[in-house]
């Protein structure tokens, strides 16, 4: 069974950096579409950053210059460094696998950009 779980959240003034991590357990992350989203109080859950064969990356608008999405085969995890963090970037992160009708996703965690 694939477990994700996320961690690296907290709290960080605005213009701080955050790095968070998404270690994956019960498959290689190389076959699947790894993503980022973000969902905060009464919002939809949103697409942050999205990377597939470890090479093509994608970012939501808001977030473009900012963030980075990356992954480590070896340790099988996915990072999104977050530089320039703004109050609006406020929510929770989840960590998503996926591939074909199969997705997966972790607990999330809590990112809070507050001065």
């Amino acid at each position: 069974q694939v477990q994700l779980v996320e961690s690296g959240g907290g709290l960080v003034q605005p213009g701080g950096s955050l790095r968070l991590s998404c270690v994956v357990s019960g498959s290689s992350i190389s076959i699947y579409f790894m993503g980022w989203y973000r969902q905060a109080p009464g919002k939809p859950r949103d697409m942050v950053a999205e990377i597939i064969s470890g090479k093509w990356t994608n970012y939501a608008d808001s977030v473009q210059g900012r963030f980075t999405i990356s992954r480590d085969i070896a340790k099988n995890t996915v990072y999104l460094q977050m530089n320039s963090l703004k109050p609006e970037d406020t929510a929770i992160y989840y960590c998503k696998a996926g591939r074909g009708q199969d997705n997966y996703w972790g607990q999330g965690t809590q990112v809070t950009v507050s001065s």
